[in-house]
């Protein structure tokens, strides 16, 4: 995806994602939700409501400042709008924030263990992987905690209940939480044929991310 530069090319990406996310099993039905910044403006526009990833149109979308203020399209935001807010407010560079439900990226952290990252795209894209304990979605502390992550991760898990990935532009948003996904499901595997070391080699990650 190329960046978007108009609030239609926006919300026509966010769909796309939505749609993928859904087909690729990231999610179900209205669980996750999704939000970009708009370009050269304070405000953001996230899902709206109870709205199905897999079916989002351009009167899905909720239009917010950042202060927390519906100021446009769908009268009501989903239930983790604060989520979104908070991690723009910390992280000015961010444009696009993305939670959804991945299966083995929620499980393995509600068994108590970490996700390794393995592959080269895991290394590259996720980086580093930000966790917070369980608070009730929509609430003030799993908003705030997860944008407190966000500091230094671009990826946060929601301990028993979902992630996010944030990033400069919708697509690599989504390409960070699909290798989160990656990165999860490939740990699992280690796990279940009793590998618990295995990681993408330290000295050419540190290489990788200061070349």
């Amino acid at each position: 995806m190329k960046p978007a530069v108009t609030r239609e090319d926006l919300v026509q990406q966010l769909a796309e994602v939505g749609r993928l996310a859904v087909e690729r099993g990231l999610v179900l039905a209205s669980g996750g939700n999704l939000s970009a910044r708009l370009p050269g403006e304070e405000q953001f526009v996230v899902t709206g409501a109870g709205t199905w990833l897999d079916r989002l149109g351009p009167d899905d979308f909720s239009v917010m400042d950042l202060g927390g203020e519906v100021i446009g399209g769908a009268p009501r935001p989903s239930s983790e709008w604060k989520l979104h807010q908070r991690t723009y407010q910390e992280r000015p560079d961010v444009n696009c924030v993305i939670h959804l439900h991945p299966q083995h990226t929620v499980l393995l952290d509600a068994m108590g263990h970490q996700v390794r990252l393995i592959t080269l795209d895991h290394a590259y894209y996720v980086r580093s992987v930000g966790t917070v304990p369980y608070n009730p979605n929509g609430s003030d502390a799993l908003a705030d905690t997860t944008a407190e992550q966000a500091k230094v991760h671009d990826c946060v898990i929601q301990s028993f209940h979902g992630c996010s990935a944030h990033a400069e532009d919708v697509g690599m948003a989504f390409r960070r939480i699909m290798n989160l996904e990656e990165a999860a499901t490939a740990t699992y595997r280690a796990l279940v044929v009793g590998d618990k070391d295995t990681v993408f080699p330290p000295e050419s990650f540190a290489a990788l991310h200061h070349a």
